[in-house]
Parts: structure tokens; sequence; C-alpha cells
């Protein structure tokens, strides 16, 4: 009975750590790049009620999951445009753009909140997952492994290829990188643009896979959290990971608590992975050469090549 709800507890906490793998891992790189985006939360909220519709309606998560990659990155786009090209202040375009996308997405949806759909299923891997002990972990849905992926690419990308190097490059000092001939603001628009498509990924993956289901406003501080995750990670693809599934476990873990029948208010433990966010960024922040020492040095601050 205690190893089935160790396995349950696995494998509620994979589930509740992919959205945040996704998100944060897009955030990354396009800080990594120099542009502090704060409207992940209102992408993701546009992913998920586009990938809900067009995949309640065609039938097709596929062309869900392309739809929410497509909305996403228009949002993306259109921050891009506004602290790229017309120069405006990114902390702020980034808090209209998340308000923005909870209004959208709460106009868009109001239609089919709370209607059910068929969501992604596990997949049954042929022979792994009928070993024993660890055959669970070959019964997870395509996009669990999928966030394995791309963190493997992510890393991949920013420690050993040329291009990373000078996304990164970009990110430090985006003057230098320009004066060598990298186009700066293309650099940038394009990892703004694929934090837009990871964060549609994850917006759908909570409407057709964690809560197969359109509810308003259902990320419930997911893209806050991804935000806090890329600190908290200092900026490094594998910590980003391990960040993802200590949060989903916190998440998972409170709700199991409720339902042992801790006697503990609900809402305390509704609380608990917030907390932790807060308290960890608090514990990060103490020393801020940890912070320093691998923030991108122009991180938030525009650039125009003719300047």
């Amino acid at each position: 009975m205690q190893h089935a709800i160790l396995i349950s507890i696995i494998i509620s906490t994979a589930a509740a750590a992919t959205p945040l793998i996704y998100a944060a891992l897009g955030e990354l790189i396009a800080e990594r790049a120099g542009v502090l985006n704060l409207g992940v939360e209102g992408m993701m909220l546009v992913g998920a009620v586009t990938a809900f519709i067009i995949g309640s309606t065609s039938g097709s998560l596929l062309l869900g999951y392309i739809g929410a990659m497509l909305a996403a990155t228009l949002l993306a786009l259109l921050f891009a445009f506004l602290t790229l090209t017309l120069q405006t202040n990114q902390v702020a375009t980034g808090l209209a753009l998340t308000l923005f996308g909870i209004g959208l997405s709460a106009f868009i949806g109001r239609d089919v909140a709370g209607l059910p759909i068929t969501g992604l299923t596990p997949l049954n891997i042929p022979v792994l997952s009928e070993l024993p002990i660890v055959g669970f972990l070959f019964h997870f849905d395509v996009l669990v492994y999928g966030s394995l992926i791309l963190f493997w690419a992510v890393h991949h990308f920013l420690a050993r290829t040329r291009a990373g190097l000078k996304l990164r490059a970009v990110g430090e000092s985006p003057s230098v990188a320009h004066s060598i001939g990298q186009p700066v603001i293309r650099i940038r628009y394009l990892a703004v643009m694929f934090g837009g498509a990871t964060s549609g990924i994850a917006g759908a993956y909570l409407s057709t896979a964690l809560t197969p289901m359109w509810v308003e406003g259902m990320s419930a501080g997911r893209g806050w959290i991804a935000l806090a995750l890329v600190v908290f990670a200092t900026w490094k693809p594998l910590r980003v990971l391990l960040g993802a599934y200590l949060f989903g476990g916190v998440t998972v873990l409170q709700l199991y608590a409720q339902g042992f029948g801790l006697h503990i208010p609900s809402e305390i433990l509704s609380m608990l992975p917030y907390v932790a966010t807060v308290v960890v960024l608090v514990v990060i922040c103490r020393d801020p050469k940890t912070i320093l020492l691998n923030q991108p040095a122009s991180l938030g601050r525009s650039f125009h090549p003719d300047v």
C-alpha cells in the first residue's frame, strides 16, 4: 500500500512539475538574452484556452498544442515589439501582458468553462513499462518526456553551441555583441518568441492533461512560480529542472496531506507551494554574489543599435 502511494506521489509530482519546466526554461532563454518578460502567466492562460478550444472542436490535441504555441508566441511577439522595437519598459510591459492574457483568456473561454475534454493519455512503452519497481517511470505522457528532452536541448544549446554563445553574449553585453556584428535585436526577438512558445505548451498541458478542462485563471500563479524558478536556478537549466520537481512535489504533498485528513486548514496547505517559493528566494537573495555571478548583466535593460 505504501509503495503504491509513493508511486502515485512520484507520478503526480512529475505531472505538476511539467508545465513549470516548459515555462521556466523558455523564460530562462529569454532572460539569458537580456530580456525580462513578466508576462508568462498571461501567455500560459492564453495557451491553455487555445489548446482546449482547438483540441475539443477538432478532436486533435496535436492541433490544440500547435494553436497554443502560436497564440502564446503572438503575445510574446507583441511584447518583443513593444520592448525591443519601441523601447518600452520591460517590467511594466510584462505586467501589462499578464493582465491582458488573463482578460483575453477569460473572454475567449467564457462559453467553454467547465466542459470536459479527452486529455493526454500515458504512454505504454513495451517491455520497459512491465519492469518491476521502475516500470511506472515508463507510463508518463509524452509531454513529461518532452520536458526532459527540452531541458537537455536548452542545456546543450547554452553550453555547447555557437548560437548559445551568441545569445549569452547578447545577454551580457549587447553593445559589445553589436560591435562585432551580432544581430542583437533579432536574437532577442527569437529568444522572447521561444519563451512564448514554451509558455503556450505549459498552458496547454494544464487544460489538456493536468486538469483536462478549461477554468478561468487555472494557471493559479504557476507563471509567477516559473519566473521565480529562473532566479532560484540562478539561470542554470539543471537547477530549473530540479527546482520544478521540488515545487511540484510540494504542491502534490499538500494535496495528499489534505487527503490524509491532517488537522490543518486547507487554505494553509494550499499556500505551501507559494510560501516555499518565497522562502527559497529569500534564502538565495541573502547572498547577492550568488545572483550577481550568474545574472545576465543586461537583464531588463533596453538596447538600440543606434545608441
